[in-house]
């Protein structure tokens, strides 16, 4: 990839899709460029990745032909209106969460397309998952962008733009369900008599060891849960209480409100 890329804030997701690119070498430092808050985030990713730090909006945007919209969300409704022209003609990707493709174009009105993306946080070290919908269809050209873009991230979706906090609910917060699920287990084998530092152990690498067995077989979970499961055994003893416990019920609802929640927020100007 030898075009120009600016990354219109400096936090984490960009800091993740930056280093992703870099480590694949899709990019060369010298075709990034990067600009922040007040802060010293953008300086600071501009120094460790040996991006361009740029001095302001025209500096960052003057050669950029895709544009990275990675600053806080909230931030949004008072950004500079000076970017509906100097983003005119360009590719605009948004990692603003809860933001529509209304919402963006209201702001980046001459863009040449937008895209709409919903990372998690294993993006962070490559292994995230990011739904994306784009405003119209991709070129061909923008369409092998986005997905070198994401795809420095781990894995990528696309998918109707109406889906997409049905995916927050899954992906976007499926981590830290995943962290409480583990923060459960280490405290059950506490109650189980071991002592905080083993069980924390095992209830990591029990979880990271699981995901990687899922991963690597691409088996069902259903079947691998199965194949641990014997009549009457331990683990059907346990299983059992998550049943009656209606533990499949709790988590959809769990989704469920984060989806809602997730609807409310993309509502909101």
């Amino acid at each position: 990839m030898s075009l120009q890329i600016a990354f219109l804030g400096a936090g984490r997701m960009a800091s993740a899709i930056l280093d992703g690119l870099l480590a694949t070498r899709a990019v060369n430092p010298a075709d990034v460029a990067v600009l922040g808050g007040a802060g010293p985030t953008a300086a600071a990713l501009a120094a460790r990745t040996g991006a361009r730090l740029a001095a302001d909006l025209p500096d960052l945007l003057r050669a950029a032909d895709i544009v990275v919209v990675a600053f806080k969300p909230q931030h949004l409704a008072g950004a500079d209106p000076r970017l509906a022209e100097l983003t005119r003609g360009k590719l605009v990707l948004s990692v603003l969460a809860a933001k529509t493709l209304a919402r963006l174009a209201k702001t980046f009105p001459h863009a040449r397309n937008l895209v709409r993306t919903m990372p998690n946080t294993p993006a962070a070290i490559g292994a995230g998952v990011t739904g994306w919908a784009a405003l119209q269809a991709l070129e061909t050209t923008d369409r092998t962008t986005v997905l070198a873009l994401l795809g420095a991230m781990g894995r990528e979706i696309e998918l109707p733009e109406d889906q997409i906090d049905a995916l927050m609910a899954v992906s976007g917060c499926g981590p830290a369900f995943v962290f409480e699920f583990t923060a459960a287990l280490r405290e059950a084998g506490v109650a189980c008599g071991l002592t905080r530092e083993t069980a924390d152990l095992l209830a990591r690498e029990t979880v990271i060891g699981a995901a990687k067995l899922m991963a690597h077989t691409g088996t069902e979970p259903e079947e691998l849960r199965n194949q641990v499961t014997s009549p009457k055994g331990t683990t059907y003893a346990g299983l059992q209480v998550l049943a009656a416990r209606d533990f499949r019920g709790l988590l959809r609802d769990t989704a469920l409100a984060s989806r809602a929640r997730s609807a409310e927020l993309s509502a909101q100007e």
